[in-house]
């Protein structure tokens, strides 16, 4: 039994009133601490997802978070601090003590309090982007799954095509690039790619082993082009060597026919017609060494070299052959070329005389000086063995400055 001077440090009535309160305050701040601590930890959660799915907009937002959350861990501390100050559980306290200690609770409630609802304001605000991001992220399954498929067809066609005997090589090096880049997407969260990058590397992904596929699947069609166009190539070879003798023909007719200027630019053609026959050749068998290694990618390069050197030889049997007949045409009736320039000089004179008060003075001078260009042309054509080459090459300068002069016309037109 407690003696008459317990009762009255205890207040009686009072002092249990008080030593109730204290310890409401008590349970309310400890209410508001394991609310806070919550509030925090959830928060600081979605922080993290939102820096796992976007990390440069999350930066700000860490940013502001850490300073509610430097706000928070000082409160816990001063909480705490408040608790151990103040124990209930010791029973020998004066009611002035009870209500120092219940003060002391309701002003940590009340901090704890306003962090709370700062933490929850900041939550409110970071919730629509979140919802956003976590709408986006539904996305990515579906990518992944068809990057993972196509990686899977990718590696059906490499594997049938190396089981057929096909150089894979290439494509195989592409179906490893991609599963390479599904590696990154397979590692922990996104990566560290953010859901864009992760979006962006499983479509990579997709379009790789696509290409990967689709070149495997190709290989045994690019075998029978490579071979149909081993053949067809050296078809021109031949008809190409074949047109040597033909070139040398046309060039005899040039040099007994006609003046050196008309044939100095073709000499030595059907020498360089054979060189590029005889290179083509080394391509060609370059490509039959190829495709026996069923190198087919290399074969079609060996040939596409093939190709050009015999486009060249053909371009220049064109030139020599085509000569001939030009010449042949214009020393017939010289008047012909020359009447195809001068309607190109006409066009543009009644272009130039329909601009409002008449030809601008620039071009009329042009114009003008065309015209007696035109009738200086046939000058050149004296001796016995005129200059027809030179006469065509004014007629054709005569042309392209005429419709130069229309261009410019219809373009002044244009921007008044």
């Amino acid at each position: 039994m407690r003696g008459p001077g317990d009762q009255r440090r205890r207040g009686g009535g009072r002092g249990a009133q008080a030593a109730a309160a204290a310890v409401e305050a008590r349970e309310a701040a400890a209410a508001a601490f394991y609310d806070m601590d919550q509030a925090q930890k959830f928060i600081d959660g979605r922080v993290t997802v939102f820096e796992d799915l976007d990390a440069a907009a999350a930066a700000p937002v860490r940013r502001e978070f850490a300073g509610l959350s430097e706000s928070a861990d000082a409160a816990s501390v001063a909480y705490i601090s408040v608790l151990d100050a103040h124990d209930l559980d010791d029973r020998d306290r004066s009611p002035a003590e009870y209500d120092a200690a219940r003060r002391a609770f309701i002003a940590s409630t009340e901090r704890l309090q306003q962090i709370t609802r700062n933490l929850n304001g900041f939550a409110e605000r970071l919730a629509p982007r979140m919802a956003r991001l976590e709408a986006a992220l539904d996305q990515l399954p579906p990518r992944l799954s068809a990057a993972r498929a196509a990686v899977g067809a990718a590696d059906a066609a490499v594997t049938a095509a190396s089981d057929a005997g096909m150089d894979a090589s290439e494509p195989e090096a592409e179906l490893a690039r991609a599963r390479q880049v599904l590696a990154q997407l397979g590692s922990k969260g996104l990566g560290g790619l953010g859901l864009d990058g992760a979006i962006r590397k499983a479509e990579e992904v997709r379009e790789i082993a696509e290409r990967a596929r689709e070149a495997a699947a190709e290989l045994p069609q690019l075998a029978q082009k490579v071979r149909n166009s081993l053949a067809s190539v050296r078809t021109r070879a031949d008809a190409a060597a074949n047109r040597v003798g033909l070139v040398q023909e046309a060039m005899r007719v040039l040099v007994r026919g006609y003046s050196q200027a008309c044939w100095q630019d073709l000499k030595g053609a059907p020498e360089s017609i054979e060189a590029a026959v005889t290179r083509a050749r080394e391509r060609l068998n370059e490509a039959s060494a190829h495709i026996a290694r069923t190198e087919w990618k290399d074969a079609q390069r060996a040939l596409t070299a093939a190709r050009t050197e015999l486009n060249a030889a053909d371009r220049r049997a064109g030139q020599v052959t085509g000569r001939v007949e030009e010449l042949k045409a214009v020393a017939a009736d010289p008047a012909r070329p020359a009447e195809s320039a001068r309607f190109a000089v006409r066009d543009a004179q009644r272009l130039a005389m329909a601009q409002p008060g008449g030809a601008a003075p620039q071009h009329a001078r042009v114009l003008d000086a065309l015209v007696g260009r035109l009738e200086d042309a046939p000058k050149r054509l004296t001796g016995a063995h005129p200059d027809y080459w030179a006469y065509l090459q004014e007629l054709e300068s005569i042309k392209t400055a005429a419709g130069d002069v229309v261009a410019r016309i219809r373009s002044e037109r244009a921007q008044g």
